[in-house]
């Protein structure tokens, strides 16, 4: 029998989608999985401790993080929302996340941020994480501002980050726009264990994608992740550009890497 990697791994934002999907992929990985949100969860599994927890309640993060050995921090808003939660969740939420975890000596956190960092890059360019990021809108900067309190964090009490820019993780591709950025449910598994089983991480920037024909971003600045997609959005081609036979060439959701983002929110 494998020796789990941790004692105690938390995860925060436990009810949400993909929250719901790492859950019972993450047990194996650890004795103890402390699952949190502040949305109702599922009542505890063998091996797991269920802990509801507010970002913006620093108290409570706090207490979250106490005997915690490493986080996978999916908590928070993850949609363009106006800007007064985007602002509790993940602004300040990711604050007390990270000062929680210096108080507690947590050494390794892998961040949920997005591909929306860096949604006003063309759909014609091939961004690294080494690109200046351009983020699409109120969620995109939040997730910005967590990539450089992830940073911070690293530089200053080396608390290590890999920050998950993800683009679409869904069962299969929704549209033309995922065929670039679709990441399999399997292949975010493979990309949250790579990140928690690194032997050296450091602070690490990845896009979350699967093997995809076509390619927005490059992860050769990862590649010590040792992260290899598996899945791939191809088979699903020939169906969606017949549901999607023409795209507006004018529309800023086909110029923009950030599809809709670009032109929703609460600064318009």
């Amino acid at each position: 029998m494998t020796t789990p990697l941790f004692n105690r791994l938390l995860l925060t934002g436990a009810s949400g989608a993909l929250g719901r999907v790492l859950r019972p992929r993450l047990k194996p990985l650890c004795n103890t999985l402390r699952v949190s949100d502040k949305a109702e969860l599922d009542a505890a599994a063998p091996g797991e401790e269920v802990r509801p927890a507010a970002l913006e309640d620093g108290a409570a993060v706090h207490a979250l993080l106490d005997g915690v050995d490493a986080v996978v921090h999916l908590g928070g808003i993850s949609t363009e929302q106006p800007w007064e939660p985007v602002l509790a969740a993940n602004v300040v939420g990711v604050v007390h996340l990270y000062e929680a975890a210096r108080r507690h000596k947590v050494g390794r956190i892998v961040f949920a941020s997005s591909n929306h960092v860096t949604g006003f890059y063309r759909q014609d360019q091939v961004v690294s994480p080494l690109d200046p990021v351009r983020p699409d809108g109120a969620y995109g900067l939040s997730k910005a501002w967590g990539e450089n309190v992830s940073r911070f964090y690293f530089d200053r009490y080396g608390i290590e980050t890999a920050c998950l820019r993800i683009g679409s993780s869904f069962p299969e591709p929704k549209d033309r726009r995922m065929l670039a950025t679709w990441l399999s449910y399997d292949d975010l598994e493979r990309l949250v264990r790579a990140c928690l089983t690194a032997p050296v991480l450091g602070h690490t920037i990845v896009y979350g994608m699967s093997d995809n024909t076509t390619t927005w971003w490059d992860n050769t600045p990862a590649r010590h992740l040792g992260f290899r997609p598996r899945d791939s959005s191809e088979p699903f081609r020939t169906a969606l550009e017949q549901r999607q036979p023409k795209l507006d060439p004018a529309d800023p959701a086909v110029i923009y890497q950030g599809g809709v983002f670009v032109r929703t929110g609460p600064f318009d």
